[in-house]
This record gives C-alpha cells, structure tokens and sequence, in this order.
C-alpha cells in the first residue's frame, strides 16, 4: 500500500502541546545528521513535507502528519545537537524523552541509522535506552546507496551484535535509501500491518 495522503498537522514544543491522540502514531527519529528529512520525504513521497536544511538537528520541535487519514507520522528532534549549548541540548533530550516515554497513541518508533557507517555509540545509547524502558521500535539502516551490500550488512550485524549485549530482543530492521527509495514499500507495509 502506498502513502495517498500526507498532511502538516502541527508542531509542539512540548508534550503537553501535542493534538489528542485519536489514531495511531509511528515516530521516526536518528542522529541530527542521519538525513531523517529527506527519508521522510522519500517515504510519504513529498519532496516537502519534512523541511530539509542544511544544518543538522534542524528540527527542534515535534511534528505531527496525518497520513492517509489513518495514522501520524510523527518527526521527532534529532539526538546529538552538535551545534546548540547544553542547555538547549538537554531540553531538546527531555522533550524527546517525554514524548516516547508518555505519549498515548504511540505505536513505534523508528529509529533511523546511517547503515554505510560502522555503528556510532550515540546510535546504539539511544537504543540501549529504548530497549532498557521496553519502548517499541524498529530500526531503518538508511544510505544503503552510499555503500556496497556486504559493507552494509557487516554493518548492521556489528549494530545487532552490541545490542545482544542488553537483551535477547530481537529488533525489527529494515534497510532503505532515501536517495532512491528503496525500502519505503517494506516499512509503509509494516505500519499498515499494526
């Protein structure tokens, strides 16, 4: 099934500023650099749906899609802000934190990894911690264009060997390009299927 609608909804500093959680909600979250926009974009299929800049952690507040009348697509600020003061890192955090951690109405999140890399210590804290407070999620190795197929899987297989470590968990993983779309079919499939 394809995306046939994707509308802006709203943005939200906080929790408490989030709409009423009347239908499902899919969060997509990675480092401020992973190229979570343009994935957006590519997924939903609307080159501007998701604003794109050229400085990372952009997005500092939480925003909310409806999509296909069914469900929200929900962008979520990036994690590790190089480029704000610890103060508003920490805020950025904890709004994060709070929305994962209460929000009603959340089904998964999606956490997004720059699958041409070996894995990064602030990819795998940040799960650790889903995984710590049993939070769902699934996994999307994104970039898979960038490099060759046997470096990718190495890649990913290192990320599962870290996080075998924590727990006997097996996350769902999906592998996907924002750049040519691969992938987008399999994770709108998944969604479609809670």
């Amino acid at each position: 099934m394809k995306i046939q609608t994707a509308v802006f909804e709203t943005s939200a500093p906080e929790l408490d500023d989030c709409p009423e959680a009347l239908m499902p909600e899919f969060a997509f979250i990675g480092r401020s650099n992973v190229g979570k926009s343009s994935f957006i974009n590519m997924l939903t299929g609307k080159k501007d749906l998701a604003k794109v800049s050229a400085t990372p952690g952009h997005t500092k507040l939480i925003n909310f899609f409806i999509i296909n009348r069914k469900w929200r697509l929900v962008d979520l600020p990036g994690y590790g802000y190089a480029k704000v003061q610890k103060e508003q890192r920490d805020f950025f955090h904890d709004v994060i934190a709070n929305y994962i951690a209460y929000r009603e109405g959340l089904t998964c999140v999606f956490v997004i990894i720059d699958g041409s890399i070996t894995p990064q210590r602030i990819d795998l804290e940040f799960v650790h911690w889903l995984m710590q407070r049993s939070l769902p999620f699934a996994l999307i190795f994104n970039k898979i264009d960038k490099e060759k197929p046997i470096k990718v899987q190495a890649n990913i297989a290192a990320f599962e060997a870290e996080m075998a470590q924590w727990s006997n968990y097996k996350a769902k993983i999906f592998t996907a390009s924002a750049k040519n779309g691969k992938g987008a079919g399999n994770i709108i499939d998944y969604i479609n299927r809670q």
